[in-house]
């Protein structure tokens, strides 16, 4: 099969050989057995039926714990921190190990997506899990749910619910004195909503996402990040808007469960100065103040009863210790400086635009002749790549350059970062469509594209115009740094060869003295531009 879009095809025919996949050592034969569970017929199968019944979600997922092994009455012993949310749970959760962490806990940190290796989702002391304990743990509970699945119809959990059950698995062997849960998808019918009786429950900033599964409102979307409260457990939530706001304490009376708002981080009265966070942006003080009310809870449920809280010396040092890769993050090579953030939603990217202008304009500052911008852009799934690139017009970038999550295009792709539910044809229309989008905010039309690389690998406009389109993020990053990022001009990456008179286009980008590129749209996009610039991210 070819599609009738004869650029589609040519890239295509380019890309035959990027889902051949390097194996050879234990830990990659387990992630590509993971990522069977992307497909698998089972769970295609699975999501069909429980589309009109979501409560089945939780009994399937009942189900598929105790074929691991694994008992609801074990989790009540994880000492749970349940966390969801729109915007910043991720970051939430990150504050809030780190705080508990530096009062010498022994933490576990569920999380999702990852960025370059799937072993980021389950952290143990805030370092994702070795590649012995992966392969040992995953292979202890796909043995087990392997062996029952022809009692079951064959069927086996598709690769979120896989994962989340590996996770309590890992925490429970390894004897962590809590355990910080980040919510997949929604909250109510989340497949870790499994859990009965979390210490204390977060929910961070609420926005549109999602929603083909959560509802297309924000009273739809509350109801279901509601859906974590437990009878008797505490729970916190940052300020949100009137109407979500209402329905959250709807939610927390019917399950008698007692919600405080947070105050503002500049309301706490703090032992040892000023608190400085380690995570960028404004946006992140809520999320702060919401990790510091989590941690104080369970604290006081473990070990300090009573007393007002105060930002004792340790909780200040745990926000200004966190670290949290591709939410807000700079990384400087040379003459090229990233700017990586993960942003996805409307509100996520508009607290992106402010973090990016406000930094960026400081690195100009320091820069000792002209700087050259960049954007680097992708969405997936259905959100509205149109208005978050609309949100983006004023940083005023002087090339926008977009391309899928495709690490690179050779066959040695890395296992970790493949996505077998979305076809190559369909990243790269939707490449071809965010780049017109970009054109038609600028006022350029809608023209065609003509070939960028010889082989067919990538396009651009055929007028002179400030977007181009590649085939994969390390193409897309070379064009961009032009040899000046000593990462990526490392000999062993291969180099495609540009035609001459696009390479004319990157005059702008050679004689600049810096080159600022800012990478958003998509955490997945994120996460393959690490595994190519932060070697130490694939180790």
């Amino acid at each position: 099969y070819l599609p009738a879009n004869p650029t589609i095809q040519m890239f295509l025919r380019s890309l035959c050989k990027i889902d051949g996949l390097a194996t050879g050592s234990v830990v990659s034969d387990a992630i590509c057995t993971l990522n069977t569970l992307q497909t698998n017929a089972s769970a295609l199968e699975q999501v069909r039926r429980e589309r009109g019944h979501p409560q089945l979600q939780l009994q399937a997922m009942r189900g598929y714990l105790e074929r691991a092994g694994l008992t609801v009455e074990e989790l009540d012993h994880l000492n749970i921190i349940h966390v969801t949310g729109t915007k910043g749970k991720g970051s939430t959760c990150a504050f809030t190990e780190q705080i508990l962490r530096s009062y010498g806990f022994r933490t576990g940190f569920y999380s999702s997506p990852h960025l370059v290796q799937v072993r980021e989702r389950i952290r143990i002391n805030g370092q994702p899990i070795g590649k012995e304990l992966f392969t040992k743990y995953f292979w202890q509970v796909y043995g087990r749910l392997e062996e029952t699945k022809d009692a079951h119809r064959g069927t086996m959990p598709a690769y979120f619910r896989f994962l989340t059950i590996l996770a309590f698995h890992v925490f429970l062997q390894e004897k962590v004195d809590l355990a910080v849960i980040e919510v997949g998808i929604g909250g109510a019918y989340d497949c870790t909503n499994i859990i009965r009786r979390p210490w204390v429950c977060g929910i961070s900033s609420l926005g549109i996402d999602h929603t083909q599964i959560l509802g297309d409102t924000i009273e739809k979307i509350a109801w279901q990040k509601g859906g974590i409260f437990k009878p008797r457990v505490p729970a916190f939530t940052v300020r949100q808007p009137e109407n979500a706001m209402d329905v959250l304490k709807d939610r927390a009376k019917e399950m008698s469960c007692p919600l405080w708002v947070c105050p503002d981080l500049e309301d706490y009265q703090a032992d040892c100065g000023p608190l400085h966070l380690g995570l960028a942006g404004q946006h992140q003080r809520a999320n702060a103040s919401l990790a510091l009310q989590l941690s104080h809870t369970w604290l006081q449920r473990r070990c300090l009863p009573g007393g007002k809280m105060r930002a004792s010396c340790r909780l200040v040092l745990g926000l200004a210790d966190t670290e949290w890769p591709g939410r807000n993050q700079t990384l400087k090579h040379g003459a090229v400086t990233y700017f990586l953030d993960g942003a996805h939603t409307m509100r996520s990217m508009q607290a992106c635009v402010h973090w990016f202008r406000e930094t960026a304009a400081q690195h100009e500052r320091m820069a000792s002749g002209t700087v050259a911008r960049v954007l680097l852009f992708n969405a997936t799934g259905e959100r509205d790549s149109a208005a978050m690139l609309k949100l983006l017009l004023p940083c005023h970038f002087d090339f926008a350059v977009f391309c899928p999550n495709i690490t690179e295009a050779i066959a040695s792709c890395n296992a970790d970062q493949q996505n077998f539910n979305v076809s190559v044809e369909n990243m790269l229309t939707r490449c071809l469509d965010n780049e017109r989008s970009w054109r038609l905010h600028h006022g350029q039309g809608d023209n065609s594209t003509e070939l960028l690389i010889d082989n067919g690998l990538s396009l651009v406009p055929k007028k002179k115009a400030d977007t181009l389109v590649f085939p994969c993020i390390l193409s897309a990053l070379q064009w961009i740094t032009q040899g000046r990022d000593p990462v990526l001009a490392d000999s062993s990456k291969s180099v495609l060869e540009v035609k001459p008179s696009i390479m004319a286009k990157a005059a702008l980008l050679c004689n600049a003295t810096e080159i600022h590129i800012l990478i958003t749209g998509s955490l997945h996009l994120v996460g393959g531009v690490l595994k190519h610039i932060d070697p130490a991210s694939s180790k």
